[in-house]
């Protein structure tokens, strides 16, 4: 397959994942399809679409691109009819959720930097593009947003990393389709790994007497 094909790939079953974790939480918040579909939309298209907004590039990829628009409505489906047996696939769920935070934080940052954006700034359009989506997805269902939570097993942290190796390779002249997969599966395998050790960002220590 060519580099385009990959990317393309990936990105289908990073919307996928994304679009599953967010109809689920339409599940267990009792919505009807049209919450789930919202839901699962907004988690897997959220981050892509702040950010192009914020870039400066309109209207954003989302809407260019039919199958991304499509993937979303296709899991909000599958959820509404299999969802309990959905539900029994979480661990496979949580596998592809992070292949999908890989490759879109890699992708932003990319992205942030063909834009013309400063090295810091591509880092926190890389960060938005991962995670974005789920903050969308957890504040419309009215939760704490779950890249805040303490036991959120190192959500935001590969995504930091990740784009700062992206923007730091683009600096040394290295870019292009494997920077970006190298970076994805860094980030990929970070947060698998976090998740299987259960790591947590660090915390303060509690005041005395609390």
């Amino acid at each position: 397959m060519t580099p385009d094909t990959v990317e393309f790939v990936l990105n289908l079953i990073g919307l996928f994942a994304f679009a599953l974790s967010g109809a689920l939480l339409a599940v267990r918040k009792q919505y009807d399809i049209i919450g789930m579909a919202i839901l699962a939309s907004m988690t897997a298209l959220g981050g892509g679409l702040i950010r192009d907004l914020m870039i400066g590039d309109v209207p954003p990829s989302a809407l260019r691109n039919t199958w991304w628009l499509v993937i979303p409505l296709i899991a909000t489906v599958i959820t509404f009819f299999f969802h309990p047996q959905v539900a029994k696939l979480r661990r496979a769920v949580q596998v592809f959720d992070a292949i999908g935070l890989g490759v879109f934080c890699a992708a932003g940052a990319t992205k942030a930097l063909l834009f013309g954006l400063s090295p810091l700034a591509s880092v926190l359009m890389g960060v938005l593009t991962g995670i974005g989506g789920g903050i969308l997805r957890d504040v419309l269902a009215g939760s704490t947003p779950a890249v805040l939570a303490r036991d959120s097993k190192l959500y935001a942290i590969p995504t930091i990393l990740g784009s700062t190796a992206v923007v730091v390779a683009d600096q040394f002249g290295a870019n292009g389709i494997l920077v970006q997969f190298s970076a994805a599966v860094g980030i990929t395998t970070l947060r698998l790994v976090a998740l299987w050790r259960g790591w947590t960002a660090p915390v303060p220590r509690a005041a005395h007497g609390q």
